[in-house]
This record gives C-alpha cells, sequence and structure tokens, in this order.
C-alpha cells in the first residue's frame, strides 16, 4: 500500500509540494483519489489477467473466512483481549455475539464505517426480555466480547449505601462496647445482602428497559426503609428492619421465577435461587418471633445462609452429572449464569472508593483558632495519610500487574475474593467511625478543646476509651489482614529480580495488622499517640511493598536519571518538496530552532499533500531531545 501511495505521489511534479492537515476536507479528497486509483489498477489486473485475478480473489476469501472462524473459536477478540491482559487469560472462554457481525465485517463491506455513521436505533421499551450477559455451559464460559460498564443509577445506589454505612458507623461508635459491636455487625451484613442483590442481578443479565429502573427504585426504596430504622434496630425496630430486608430478598425471588419462566435454559438455577431466599426469610420471620438474646441463633444461621447458599448452588452446579445422586437434577442446570468480570470489578472498587472518601468526611471538623495548626489537625492529616495509604496499597499494589484474576482463577477464590470484601469494608468502616473520635479528643498536648467549633467541642472527650481503642485497631488490622486475603487470591505477574516476593511481604503484612490490633494493650497511649503508630506502620506496608517491586541491580531511588538510563530519542523522516523549502527546513532543524506548519502553509501557494516516510538512506536527522 505505501509503495503504491508512493508511485501516485512520484507521478506529480517534485519540485512543487503541498501541505495539507491530516483530518480536513483536503485529507479526505486526496485518500479519495488514492482508493480511486487503486481500484483502477485492479480493474487493470483483472482486464489484463481475468483467471488468475478470479483464483486469487476465491483463496482471498476463503481465507478470511476461515481466519473469521478461526478468530470466534479462539475467542480472541478485541474486547476480550484487553480482558485477558487485565485478568488473565481463559482457554475456556467463549464468545457469544452474534456472528452476522463477523461475517459482514469480513466480507469486504465496509460494515463498520455504516455502523459509525448510522444514527438509527431502538427505542425505548417499558419491559424487555432479559438477556444473560454471560453463562456457563458444558465447562466453557459464553460471554459478550464487550466489557460491562457499570450504570449511573448503580452509583447512585452506592451512595445512598454510603448513607448506610454512615448511620451503622456513627451507632457503633456512639455507646462503644461488645453489644453494640454485635448490633454493628448484624445490620451491616444485612445491608450488604441488599447491595449484593442487586449487584449480582445487574451482574448477570443485561435489562436495559423502563422497568428495570422501576426495580431498583423499589430496592432503593427498602434501602431507604432499612437504613431509617437500624438506629434501633435492637430496641424497637427490629420488626421494622426485618421487614424491608426480606420485602427485598421476596421481591429478588419473584424477579428470578419470573426470569426463570422466560428463559428456560436457566430455569432450574433461577428456582434454585428462588428456593435459598424463601428459606432464608423464613429464618428471619423466625427470628421477629424469639426474645433477645435467643434470637441471635436465629439471626446467625439466617446470615450464614444468605452469606453461603451461593456457595451450595455452585457446588450443586458443578456437581451435577458427576455425582449419582444429582443425576436425576444435572439437566436443569447445563446452563448457569456467571459473574462479567469487568463489571464486577468496576463495580468494586467503585463502591471501595466511596467507602475510603466516607473516611476522609468522618474526620472533617471545624476549627475556631486564629491558628489551627495543633493536635486536633496534626490527627485529621494522620487520618488522611491512612485512607490515601489504603486507597494507594489497595488500588495500585495489590491490583496491580494482575496475571490472573482470582474470579477467573478457581470457583475456590473467586468465592474468597467475593467474601473477604465484607469483613474488610466492615472493619474499615469501624475503624474509620473510630477515627473521628479519637481526632476530636483532647487528651494530649496541644489540644485545647475551646479551639474546636462549639458542635465539635461538645463531641471532644478528655481521654479515649479502651472500647474505642479496640474498635479502631481492630477495625485496622482486620482491613489490612482481608487485604492480604484478596491480594493472595489473585495470580500476579512475576517481576524480575525482585526485592521482595509477594508472599513474604503478604506476611509481613498480616504480621504488622496483628501488631496494630494489640496496641490497646498499651493503656499508657493517648489518641496521638494510637493514631501516629498505627499511621507509620501502615506506611511501613506500603513502603514494604514499593520497595518489594523494585529490581535489584537498578536505582529505586534515581531510576531513570543515570548514565545507563538516560537515552537521546532520535527521529527520522524524509520530505518530498522543493528544493528551497527544503534547505529552509533542514537548516531550521540543524539550528534546533522551532518549525511551524502554520509558517509552511502560509509559504505555500496551494494545499496538496506531504509524504513521510521512515528512511535514513533518504532522510533527513530531525536532532535530538
Amino acid at each position: 500500500m505505501e509503495q503504491k501511495r508512493t508511485e501516485l505521489l512520484r507521478e506529480k511534479t517534485v519540485d512543487e509540494f503541498d501541505v495539507i492537515l491530516q483530518g480536513s476536507a483536503e485529507h479526505l479528497q486526496a485518500i479519495r483519489d488514492l482508493h480511486a486509483h487503486q481500484e483502477a489498477k485492479r480493474n487493470e489486473l483483472k482486464e489484463r489477467h481475468g483467471d488468475v485475478y478470479a483464483n486469487i480473489e476465491r483463496v482471498k476469501s476463503e481465507l478470511d473466512a476461515l481466519a473469521a472462524e478461526l478468530h470466534q473459536v479462539t475467542a480472541h477478540a478485541v474486547s476480550l483481549d484487553a480482558s485477558f491482559d487485565r485478568y488473565g487469560y481463559s482457554a475456556h472462554l467463549r464468545t457469544k455475539d452474534d456472528v452476522s457481525e463477523s461475517a459482514s465485517f469480513h466480507s469486504g463491506h465496509p460494515s463498520a464505517s455504516d455502523k459509525h455513521n448510522d444514527r438509527t436505533t431502538d427505542g425505548l421499551r417499558f419491559i424487555r426480555r432479559p438477556t444473560v450477559r454471560q453463562y456457563f455451559h458444558k465447562g466453557l464460559l459464553w460471554r459478550s466480547a464487550k466489557a460491562g460498564e457499570v450504570a449511573s443509577f448503580e452509583l447512585f445506589v452506592d451512595l445512598v449505601y454510603v448513607g448506610v454505612i454512615d448511620i451503622v458507623g456513627e451507632r457503633a461508635v456512639e455507646h462503644p462496647g461488645g453489644l453494640s459491636l454485635l448490633h454493628f455487625v448484624i445490620v451491616f451484613a444485612i445491608g450488604w445482602r441488599i447491595w449484593s442483590d442487586l449487584m449480582s442481578i445487574i451482574n448477570y443479565f443485561e435489562i436495559d428497559d423502563i422497568f428495570q429502573r422501576l426495580n431498583v427504585i423499589f430496592y432503593l426504596v427498602c434501602l431507604f426503609g432499612f437504613t431509617t430504622n437500624i438506629a434501633y434496630a435492637f430496641e424497637t425496630t427490629y420488626t421494622s428492619v426485618v421487614a424491608f430486608y426480606i420485602t427485598q430478598r421476596l421481591f429478588a425471588a419473584v424477579w428470578y421465577v419470573g426470569t426463570g419462566i422466560i428463559l428456560p435454559n436457566i430455569r432450574g438455577t433461577m428456582v434454585t435461587m428462588a428456593i435459598l431466599v424463601l428459606i432464608s426469610c423464613a429464618i428471619w420471620i423466625g427470628s421477629i418471633h424469639v426474645e433477645w438474646p435467643n434470637q441471635l441463633a436465629l439471626i446467625f444461621v439466617a446470615l450464614a445462609f444468605d452469606a453461603f447458599g451461593g456457595v451450595f448452588l455452585i457446588y450443586l452446579v458443578k456437581n451435577a452429572g458427576h455425582k449419582t445422586f444429582l443425576n436425576a437434577i444435572a439437566k436443569y442446570f447445563e446452563f448457569f449464569p456467571a459473574i462479567n468480570i469487568e463489571h464486577r470489578v468496576e463495580r468494586n472498587n467503585a463502591f471501595v472508593s466511596l467507602v475510603f472518601g466516607y473516611s476522609i468526611l468522618t474526620i472533617l471538623f471545624q476549627s475556631r483558632a486564629s491558628f489551627g495548626i495543633n493536635a486536633f489537625f496534626g490527627k485529621g492529616v494522620l487520618g488522611l495519610i491512612q485512607a490515601f495509604i489504603f486507597n494507594w496499597i489497595y488500588f495500585e499494589i495489590d491490583a496491580y500487574h494482575i496475571h490472573v484474576h482470582a474470579i477467573r482463577r478457581h470457583a475456590v477464590s473467586s468465592t474468597v475474593w467475593i467474601t473477604a470484601h465484607l469483613p474488610f469494608i466492615m472493619g474499615y468502616v469501624l475503624a474509620a467511625s473510630t477515627l473521628s473520635r479519637l481526632v476530636l479528643a483532647h487528651d494530649c498536648a496541644d489540644a485545647n478543646q475551646e479551639s474546636l467549633g462549639e458542635h465539635y467541642q461538645e463531641l471532644s472527650e478528655p481521654e479515649v476509651g479502651q472500647a474505642l481503642r479496640w474498635f479502631y485497631c481492630c477495625g485496622l488490622g482486620l482491613a489490612l489482614i482481608s487485604m492480604a486475603v484478596i491480594s493472595f487470591c489473585h495470580i500476579h505477574k512475576r517481576l524480575a529480580n525482585a526485592r521482595l516476593r509477594k508472599r513474604p511481604r503478604l506476611a509481613i503484612r498480616v504480621g504488622v495488622a496483628v501488631v496494630i490490633i494489640c496496641l490497646p494493650l498499651a493503656d499508657s497511649l493517648s489518641s496521638l499517640d494510637l493514631i501516629s503508630i498505627t499511621t507509620a506502620l501502615v506506611f511501613f506496608v506500603l513502603a514494604l511493598d514499593l520497595f518489594g517491586n523494585s529490581c535489584e541491580g537498578d536505582g529505586f531511588w534515581t531510576g531513570g536519571f543515570g548514565a545507563k538510563e538516560k537515552k537521546d530519542c532520535v527521529y527520522t523522516a524524509n520530505c518530498k518538496m522543493g528544493r528551497k523549502r527544503r534547505r529552509e527546513l533542514e537548516r531550521a532543524i540543524q539550528n534546533r530552532e522551532k518549525v511551524s506548519l502554520t509558517d509552511l502553509l502560509k509559504r505555500s501557494s496551494s494545499m496538496g499533500s506531504v509524504e513521510s516516510e521512515e528512511s535514513r538512506a533518504e532522510g533527513w536527522h530531525g536532532g535530538h531531545y
């Protein structure tokens, strides 16, 4: 193609040249001229060598068809290649996209161009037939080649859930103790189940209609009703909390059954999920009619059933047809909805980001001192640094250079990865809620209560209770341990000559977490001492990870500034132009002067084209920088 373009351009006058801007009308016309020229060449060859040309075209069409089929079988679509690069390759992955699209693309017709130029689209409908995004069938994962995107209403749901986190955390630290911690765990786990149910339905199915948005509104109403009753859930509003929760779950069960009727291929899975929901709701209803503390037995059975019911379903699906006692139901589980890894990870990352942002809001306060740099400000800054370090570790250390993601690695690693996020977020929220009380405490030097705003003076305490210390340290320690488990579930790419491997770093991180959990045993530590020590330990974990991910023999502190790393960038080009213009351009480049394309355009008498090639034999050296 480049050689034919050169032949066409050589037919023009060499002494004169024109410059055109890429994307302009002149550029488009030049391309059309080249296209017409090539078509004329093809027609000439067809007339002169008719039989040979027909054979070549037939072989070419067969090769294109085979290439398209090979591309489809190996499932190496562009989007999937990006997914493989980020989450790991899977030989059992196939695409279920419409084959007609790839066929039209490889048939020689400009279908891609028509697709971008076509402005028509489908109209909105009140209700559409749900489409399974991805599913397992006979050991293969069939999915769309397109990556799942996080919808705007999902972020809206996450923001509402942050309100739940705020109320649950504040309620836990209002009267810290073993009972408040127990209430915190129960209520947080229930709220997490509501969020997970909606996330799973959106992840499994692609439903872009008005009815789906109405379902989301119903979920939000249930979540709002649940939130307004959680502060006094174990005093007077427990029945209301459970009622809103089981209403949401029963609605999900009805939706599962309806989807199973519409989509018979996954009917067995949908009916089983509905049965699991009904069993869970029966246990929760039973807990309403049992007095405290005996109802705790039913509550924890229900929580365990909600958390691990999906594990039972996965076991049922994986062993159907392999176990003798499950052969009778194997035909109902030939198709099983799977997780869209892109959507699940992006949704999870968005939610974790909101949790980290929430931790910053808890430490904000107002100062009325003329000079606000004091112990309150120092503790707040340390809390800010902590949140930033956690964000750094989670997103840029543990999720960096992943070779195989936990979801794609194995069913066990996927389950552990999903489950470990509950204690991770729960522990971090508990620590962040407690940190707000530690920042306002005036139990250390340079912490004058009068320097705070009136509202924050009421919240300031002369000393930090032992329960708050345990809440704060155990929350941070649990978050660090959970992050280590999450990172361990992935298979990361190996770094050549790494200073410290992944497993030793994670082992040290767990050890640091244990040290943080044991800090409340030192009663003499003030709030400033406690925050300072925990921040230093968390920073040590980050520094260890950063140093461990560097290579031996490379400059860690000044990498890229040494003589070995310094390299000059050389660029070459061959410009076909008039001799006078070329001498001017060469003289300007040699003198390291700035060359403006606008000036060249002004000097030129007409618009045309410039042929640029990477050729040192005929070209000029543009210099170094």
